[in-house]
């Protein structure tokens, strides 16, 4: 392996081996030059030096490689034509390295020609300089892309930083609102027993205050179940048990559970099966959860003489399901509030039922979990459809079989 270090803060160059310590803003950046032309890699390394960067040079790619083993540059300043592996198959190789893939290339060329150049950026290359080479113009490119990366590592160090505090404070809400449920469950039930005089009559005003009691412990309830799985998704802590089922079964059952709802609004809630039962993998306690939220938000927006229809089948040959009202729909402006966490539009419930703005959120992780996808859409009279694909394929089985006859 031929290479040489220098750092060159006066006017004289250095061919030995040896590091000078270098001065001013660039000190303590070491680049790597492969140059294979000595005069070339002369007037680099003069250039650079002079600006204070430590230069280490090597006369191909293979000796650059080797030196990668050992230990790791903050540039790499490499020309394209190499006796042995070429300047882009050496990059390409350096940008398939784990360690090494965030270093930013520079190629040094001599062929100006588009192609060349569009070569260089597909086989990973920050840049370029052009010979012969201009002083001012390569340290300003060499600069330009040490800053760039600097950028880059206190960007991603940010953003570890925050996801680790994110990570905390949903692990603090998740025990917190663990510790919660059970007293609430508690506190509900009671006030259910003594709404209903099962610890003897309550004339008027006391049932009131029984039926407020429950009602707000089923408020908060249904608040801090929602808290827990937003902690449990946030944090990595969502798992999936995929289970091969039929799609129609589930969300039969699900509009069953809201039928007493329905009538309580005087709202009609209706299923439209298809031809075909669709069978695929999914997490049936998750899905499930999926479709009783859409179906409560349908109704929660719905008016009195209105129908909610759960449809499913296969769309875009996907299996999908979709719950539609006939509702006030979107405000269009407010449309990307939807799925956000805490996310809620001008639209209010006609019940006055309360609402966390978590269920939309979750939702759209539990879908997104199953590499499946959620949207909301107007419908063109009225109302609104909220459509869930499942994937086909790609580890998730999906099939669909006759329904047996009756």
């Amino acid at each position: 392996m031929t290479s040489n270090t220098t750092t060159d803060p006066s006017s004289a160059v250095h061919d030995g081996s040896g590091a000078v310590s270098g001065t001013g803003a660039a000190s303590g950046k070491h680049l790597a030059l492969v140059e294979d032309d000595r005069l070339n890699a002369k007037i680099l390394r003069r250039i650079l030096g002079r600006s204070g960067y430590e230069v280490t040079w090597f006369e191909n790619g293979e000796a650059l490689m080797e030196a990668l083993e050992e230990g790791a540059f903050d540039l790499i300043l490499l020309d394209v034509v190499l006796p042995g592996v070429d300047g882009l198959e050496v990059c390409r190789c350096i940008k398939a390295s784990e360690r090494h893939a965030e270093v930013p290339v520079i190629f040094i060329t001599a062929r100006s020609g588009s192609e060349d150049v569009v070569a260089g950026f597909e086989a990973g290359g920050a840049d370029y300089i052009p010979k012969p080479f201009q002083a001012s113009e390569t340290l300003a490119r060499v600069r330009a892309h040490l800053s760039i990366r600097q950028l880059n590592a206190e960007q991603a160090a940010t953003i570890a930083e925050l996801d680790s505090a994110v990570r905390s404070r949903n692990r603090l809400l998740g025990v917190t609102a663990h510790d919660l449920r059970n007293p609430l469950i508690s506190i509900r039930g009671f006030g259910e027993m003594l709404r209903d005089g099962m610890v003897g009559e309550l004339n008027e005003d006391q049932k009131e205050m029984a039926e407020t009691i429950s009602s707000a412990a089923a408020s908060m309830l249904t608040l801090i179940n929602d808290l827990l799985d937003l902690s449990a998704i946030d944090t990595g802590e969502l798992n999936l048990e995929l289970e091969k089922a039929d799609l129609g079964e589930l969300l039969e059952k699900t509009v069953h559970l809201y039928k007493g709802q329905a009538e309580h609004k005087r709202i009609s809630i209706v299923t439209e099966p298809p031809e075909t039962a669709v069978r695929c993998r999914f997490d049936c306690a998750r899905m499930r959860q999926v479709a009783e939220n859409l179906v409560s938000n349908a109704l929660k927006f719905s008016s009195p003489g209105s129908c909610v229809r759960m449809t499913w089948g296969w769309r875009e040959e996907r299996p999908f399901f979709a719950v539609r009202d006939e509702g006030p729909g979107i405000p269009e402006a407010e449309r990307d509030r939807l799925f956000e966490d805490y996310g809620k539009t001008s639209v209010r419930p006609t019940g006055g039922e309360k609402s966390t703005g978590l269920g939309l959120a979750i939702c759209r992780k539990i879908v997104e979990a199953h590499d499946g996808s959620i949207e909301a859409n107007n419908l063109p009279d009225r109302g609104c459809e909220f459509c869930v694909k499942l994937p086909r394929g790609d580890g998730v089985e999906v099939m669909v079989e006759r329904r047996e006859e009756q």
